[in-house]
């Protein structure tokens, strides 16, 4: 067996290298744009193609000379405040990317097994009485973002229709850990606290919304479940995944602070603030856990430790 992972040095896919890697004896490809960081200590072990993948004749050549028997797509721009500045920069990348992904499959490698990753973003503007979210849950995206993982969602289902693409697809609700970029809400509070702890700013933390409440899963627990789908999953299916649980953004800071080795003031930032936000989003991933088992196992507070030490020693860096 054979991965090609999209984005392979991001947050999310230098977690599924290592896991595939440690767990698997299957061979790992990835695409990479930008900086190695997250996976120079893989390099040796990886195939990687150094590309942008928004030319389909690129991601044509990529598939002809890896050969992969299944792709996680994971490339993507990921921030939904980037795409309420640049809405139509997200959609673009994110759709066409997508759309080549499952065009160079169809045309060099049609029995290759995919999974497309959504989003739980994608079903928006969710009330009480939507909770626990299941997949039938009516589709309200809220952002440029949204939309784009709606339409990568919907393409990876027409070309399942269309061309018989072993497809599955996958909406994940937010995950979190180390090595999460900034522009997330935990590694902005945590990585405002380690600078605070060695001086590197004032003692105070700028925040937006903290009533919110959010299923938050670690992302060590999101790459099992990846493999899980694209070997187990029904193609053609959609899969929620998520914990289950909902925490408020409030408790998350609540409980970094009390991990922190200096008093730290509070004070709320209204830039900081989304256009709209929904009060409470909370996974049902009872389709996912009957089908392949799985379930979380990283506790909530487990990940948030990890994250400010992680943030704590990327600040002791810059000393």
């Amino acid at each position: 067996m054979k991965a090609l992972i999209t984005g392979i040095s991001g947050f999310v896919g230098s977690y599924l290298a290592e896991y595939l890697l440690e767990t698997t004896d299957w061979e790992v490809a990835g695409t990479v744009f930008g900086p190695y960081g997250n996976i120079a200590s893989l390099c040796g072990q990886l195939e990687l193609y150094p590309a942008e993948l928004s030319r389909l004749d690129v991601m044509t050549f990529i598939l002809e000379q890896s050969e992969p028997d299944v792709i996680f797509h994971l490339a993507a721009q990921p921030l939904v405040s980037a795409s309420q500045r640049d809405p139509w920069g997200t959609l673009e990348t994110n759709i066409r990317m997508q759309l080549n992904v499952l065009e160079a499959v169809a045309r060099v490698r049609p029995d290759c097994h995919v999974l497309v990753i959504g989003s739980g973003e994608e079903y928006g503007l969710v009330s009480a009485a939507d909770l626990p979210i299941d997949e039938e849950t009516p589709l309200r995206p809220l952002s440029a973002y949204a939309v784009s993982k709606v339409a990568q969602d919907l393409l990876g289902l027409q070309y399942h229709l269309t061309h018989g693409l072993h497809v599955v697809r996958a909406r994940p609700f937010n995950h979190i850990g180390p090595r999460q970029r900034l522009g997330f809400v935990a590694p902005d509070f945590a990585s405002q606290i380690a600078a605070t702890e060695l001086g590197l700013q004032p003692p105070v933390i700028e925040v937006g919304n903290l009533t919110t409440r959010r299923d938050f899963s670690d992302v060590r627990d999101v790459v099992r479940a990846y493999v899980l789908l694209i070997t187990s999953g029904e193609p053609g299916q959609v899969y929620n995944v998520g914990s289950g649980e909902s925490h408020a953004v409030q408790e998350m800071l609540d409980t970094l602070l009390t991990m922190s080795q200096v008093s730290i003031e509070v004070r709320p930032d209204p830039s900081r603030m989304r256009p709209s936000d929904v009060p409470e989003s909370v996974c049902n991933m009872t389709q996912i856990r009957e089908r392949t088992g799985w379930q979380t196992t990283i506790p909530f507070e487990q990940s948030l430790a990890d994250i400010l030490e992680y943030w704590r020693e990327e600040m002791r860096q810059k000393l």
